[in-house]
């Protein structure tokens, strides 16, 4: 690929950050390990940095693009065209379900920064569907998605991924594997969703809230930060300390006081 990347400049509202580092792409795509079998789909596929080397390897792919001169670009591209699946849609709005009628999905993507958390956020809501995830993020969020509680990382993030994921960090990569280079380090993520979670919660949005609400205020106690929805005898009756702060609850803790609340909202709910 040129140095121009073929024309195409950029673009700051897309959050676009070229891949280019042949090292770091090869051991992408080594993590990924596409199969000719696999149903994959990518996420923002840029200027086909990733696309190329899993769709030589899997011979199929299917791309979500926003940017319509990349969405273009790939529809014409000489080698790719009779290969991809081009679904032009922004990726926060995607119902992926519809790319799963025969077989689960294999995600991937370099995402751009600004719409990584809500992305994956969107994507729990399609858990079903999903094989496996592989996601190039900023450094930090990797680190918030596999943070363990007592860690300044871990948040509602790290609780609400967990409990529907196995996360494991597979590899960090430069700024300078960028073109223009981000202000930041990158990592690659492998999220892998649970056949049976170890933390069964009832209701994903409960546990979202509760999350939202206790780490609002970190430097209170849970307490305190759950005060208008629990009393201290609620909490012991849960096992958990209510002078705690909230980093310091774990997954599991978190999915009790989310069965709590939605079993409660159950019982006020009028029929």
């Amino acid at each position: 690929m040129t140095k121009t990347h073929l024309g195409h400049r950029a673009r700051k509202r897309f959050g676009q950050n070229f891949l280019h580092d042949q090292f770091v792409i090869n051991d992408i795509v080594d993590a990924i390990n596409p199969q000719p079998s696999d149903n994959l789909v990518e996420i923002g596929p840029g200027l086909a940095a990733l696309t190329e080397p899993v769709v030589e390897r899997a011979g199929k792919l299917t791309v979500v693009e926003l940017d319509r001169d990349l969405a273009d670009r790939l529809e014409q591209h000489p080698f790719l065209q009779s290969k991809l699946t081009v679904f032009r849609g922004d990726a926060l709005k995607t119902d992926f379900r519809q790319f799963a009628s025969e077989q689960p999905i294999r995600v991937f993507g370099n995402l751009p920064y600004n719409i990584s958390t809500p992305l994956i956020f969107h994507l729990l809501e399609h858990l079903e569907v999903v094989e496996d995830m592989h996601f190039m993020l900023q450094k930090e969020v990797v680190e918030r998605l596999a943070a363990e509680p007592n860690s300044k990382a871990y948040g509602r993030i790290s609780v609400a991924i967990q409990q529907a994921y196995a996360v494991e960090p597979v590899l960090m990569v430069p700024p300078g594997a960028f073109t223009p280079p981000p202000k930041v380090e990158s990592a690659v993520v492998r999220l892998v969703p649970h056949k049976t979670s170890p933390y069964p919660v009832n209701d994903r949005k409960a546990l979202h809230k509760i999350c939202l609400i206790a780490f609002n205020q970190r430097r209170k106690t849970i307490r305190n930060n759950l005060k208008q929805i629990m009393n201290d005898e609620q909490l012991e009756a849960l096992g958990i300390d209510p002078g705690a702060r909230p980093e310091t609850l774990s997954v599991a803790d978190y999915c009790r006081l989310a069965n709590w609340y939605s079993e409660q909202q159950g019982d006020h709910a009028s029929y």
